[in-house]
């Protein structure tokens, strides 16, 4: 979960690497730090508690020349965020540093029998241990700096992404990787390592993304070259990225969040262009198409998600019994694995994550593998890990999302989970051709409608501010609004700090009605639809209780607005696609209510964006 950034080349590192940190801190911002080599005499390594602006005013006026450096922005597993702990850590003799993404699940084995040795740690990481392991190896074996981390890491278990300088071998980088990312930018003559493609983009297009147990060792003048751990070389595969560096601004918004929110018409016409035609009546996805019949005729479907992710899933597990037919189950990927589940050949597994790098995701995804299921993965990042390791899948085009709390990216999720439900319901025959074709009027009206809701956000906003002193908040939903209640709970709590949970509006009656008093916002979806009259009596039980009632109604409803204190409206949809336009108010009201708290909207405490590691 922790930002790596690395350059070697003709010109300065230090300026490049805090540019790089600065556009990866949204993977971790606990302590940053960078490690300049200016000359085979000096290894500068600077490093500090906070965000990488504490680091710079940090050093300050110091020496940070050099050519060559590597930097880090970390969330912490071992060992609590602070000066000692925070990245790069270097060897005993203060002549190796490396920086490191990952979890080193045996490193209390290796820490005691380095201590036995003599070692001396000043750290709590398990990232010390293994520059020390590394120094170990290359002290006994008077090896290269390459074979001596190639044996390391045969010695290690667990995931890591890593990249290592030593002042003995001043033009040189060596970078490795296991389940966590990696990618190479080629420039002219220089060349930057980075966690993703974010920091790369704004100097070349070529990258190379390194595979598991991949090791790079990259020279000035000498290129790079791959191996992996059992010594073989790997030719590489040099791909261009189509990431624009536009996207990696504010463009004038506050916030990246508010500016993710307000891309959502744009992300989800990408999403669907080239993909979908209403007047000729089609929807088509490249990823699915060539297995069209196999998905079709899977006994059953497996999702595999995480976080908001899971709740895109779960609408799609409504999408996929409803409109194709197909039985679905929904799985926490981080409990999944664990489980001992059955999978079998002739199942889909379809794994959902933005990043494309989620650790549980990836390991369950080699979980299914093994036992000859059929896996599709949906990503926004394009060459990421689920996209290599799937065995066909579909990008979102949702664009890079910067802000931790996800917004765009679950929208086009979403709506990519409903095409491929079209998709399998017609090659089904179990959608009704005027039923397929309101949907695909409905999903090309979707961007428009997404504008007009947007214009809401002045009222949004006023409505936030009568609850951002709140301290619980209840969020209910039926049928494919349950999920939505799911994730507007989920992003008030992720970025506002407030407690918060959803329920499927029956639910209620069974346990949580027990909190609803005058001081309790209750957040419910009652739009139009075959539940809407259920969802009426449940605020009536709210409202008896003396709740407080905020309700996402379709646009000219009266039943709920004559009872409820406020009411937000978006337009008129299908019932499929109601899911798209309510989470938009939930992710307004999450932002103005965070916003007005005082919180970091696009950094909150203890969260990363991409969740690498276990």
């Amino acid at each position: 979960m922790c930002g790596i950034v690395g350059y070697i080349g003709n010109k300065r590192a230090y300026p490049v690497l805090i540019k790089g940190l600065s556009r990866l801190e949204y993977r971790g911002y606990d302590s940053a730090g960078v490690a300049l080599l200016a000359d085979s005499e000096h290894l500068n390594i600077y490093k500090r508690k906070g965000k990488v602006q504490d680091l710079v005013d940090f050093i300050g006026e110091n020496n940070t020349q050099g050519n060559i450096g590597i930097g880090h922005t970390r969330w912490a597993t071992h060992g609590e965020p602070n000066d000692v702990n925070a990245h790069p850590h270097f060897s005993s003799d203060g002549n190796i540093a490396l920086v490191h993404n990952g979890i080193i699940e045996n490193y209390a084995i290796l820490k005691k029998e380095l201590i036995n040795r003599g070692h001396i740690f000043k750290s709590e990481t398990d990232t010390e241990v293994l520059i020390h392991l590394i120094e170990e190896i290359q002290h006994n074996t008077h090896t290269s700096l390459e074979e001596a981390v190639r044996l390391a890491l045969n010695e290690v278990v667990g995931a890591y992404a890593i990249v290592i300088l030593s002042k003995n071998e001043p033009d040189k980088l060596i970078a490795a990787k296991k389940s966590s990312p990696l990618v190479i930018g080629l420039g002219e003559n220089e060349y930057y390592i980075a966690s993703d493609a974010t920091p790369i983009v704004e100097y070349t297009k070529n990258v190379v993304y390194l595979e598991d147990e991949q090791i790079a060792i990259i020279n000035k003048d000498h290129g790079f070259r791959i191996i992996n751990i059992a010594n073989k070389e790997v030719n590489p595969y040099v791909q261009e990225l189509e990431m624009q560096l536009e996207a990696l601004e504010k463009g004038g918004y506050e916030h990246f969040m508010l500016k993710e929110i307000y891309e959502q018409p744009r992300a989800i016409h990408d999403s669907f262009r080239g993909r979908l035609n209403a007047k000729e009546g089609w929807v088509s996805l490249g990823g699915v198409k060539p297995y069209i019949k196999e998905i079709a005729n899977a006994d059953r479907i497996v999702i595999i998600a995480c976080g908001t992710s899971w709740h895109a899933a779960l609408v799609a597990e409504y999408y996929f019994e409803d409109l194709a037919r197909i039985p679905v189950e929904v799985e926490y990927a981080s409990e999944f694995r664990y489980r001992n589940p059955i999978i079998r050949k002739g199942d889909v597994v379809i794994a959902i994550s933005q990043s494309g790098e989620t650790a549980d995701t990836l390991a369950a995804l080699k979980m299914a593998k093994e036992n000859g299921a059929f896996l599709f993965g949906i990503v926004n990042v394009v060459g990421s890990s689920i996209s290599r390791i799937t065995d066909s899948g579909s990008y979102t085009h949702a664009g890079p999302e910067i802000g931790v709390a996800s917004t765009k990216a679950f929208t086009t999720q979403v709506t990519l989970l409903a095409m491929m439900a079209m998709m399998l319901g017609k090659e089904r025959n179990t959608i009704a051709p005027k039923r397929f074709q309101k949907l695909l009027d409905e999903m090309e009206a979707l961007p428009d409608k997404i504008e007009t809701l947007l214009e809401s956000n002045d009222y949004i906003e006023t409505i936030a501010a009568q609850y951002k002193d709140a301290t619980n908040a209840l969020y209910l939903g039926r049928g494919t609004a349950f999920p939505i209640a799911l994730e507007g709970a989920l992003k008030l709590k992720e970025i506002s700090y407030i407690h918060a949970e959803g329920y499927p509006a029956a639910e209620m009656k069974h346990g949580p009605i027990a909190l609803i008093d005058e001081n309790m916002p209750v957040f419910v979806i009652a739009t139009e639809g075959e539940n809407y009259e259920k969802v009426v009596s449940n605020i009536q039980e709210v409202k008896a209780r003396k709740g407080k009632i905020i309700a996402i109604v379709t646009k000219g409803d009266t039943e709920v607005k004559a009872i409820a204190d406020h009411t937000i409206s978006i337009p008129s949809t299908d019932e499929v696609l109601v899911p798209i336009l309510a989470t938009i108010p939930f992710q307004l009201l999450s932002y103005h209510i965070a916003v007005m708290r005082g919180c970091n909207v696009d950094q909150p405490r203890n969260l990363a964006k991409s969740v690498t590691v276990e």
